[in-house]
């Protein structure tokens, strides 16, 4: 193996356990910025609570995949890692707009990237899924979203 292949190894190597971890830093920071419910209105867990727990659940299995079962690099990384990658980005981007709207292209495109190409299946994941998840929040859990373009049209 040359120095060149063996260094791009190492690099993909720690990619995404970093970027795992970047992610778990940057939404642990987001959650520190929930309101706090007031100690009379507490029925259980602060909403920044669960989100942290889960964070940090996913930081120690992230941790422990590195020592127990480091990743060993064969071939390079193909070109639906690097597009998942950016469709996490774009992600990311569209929330600005509506969560909701993100949640449904990314999916879709996620789908249509990784091979499905049933259109039942891709209604499915793009349309039915980002619904029932923000109905089952918003009816049933009565947890209120960012409000964005779709959003708006819901809450008025």
């Amino acid at each position: 193996m040359s120095e060149k292949s063996a260094s791009r190894g190492q690099f993909e190597r720690w990619l995404i356990p970093v970027l795992i971890l970047a992610f778990c830093i940057a939404a642990f920071y987001v959650s520190t910025t929930f309101k706090k419910m007031p100690p009379i209105l507490k029925r259980g867990i602060q909403p920044s609570d669960f989100p942290q727990l889960l964070l940090a659940a996913i930081t120690l299995m992230t941790l422990a995949m590195l020592w127990v079962d480091p990743i060993r690099i064969r071939d390079r990384l193909q070109g639906t890692v690097w597009g998942t990658l950016a469709l996490f980005a774009g992600f990311a981007a569209l929330t600005a707009v509506d969560l909701f709207l993100a949640l449904g292209v990314f999916a879709l495109a996620l789908t249509v990237l990784w091979g499905e190409r049933r259109p039942v299946i891709l209604w499915l994941v793009g349309l039915v899924v980002p619904l029932a998840v923000f109905f089952l929040f918003d009816q049933v859990f009565e947890i209120r979203f960012p409000r964005g373009l779709l959003t708006n049209l819901w809450y008025g």
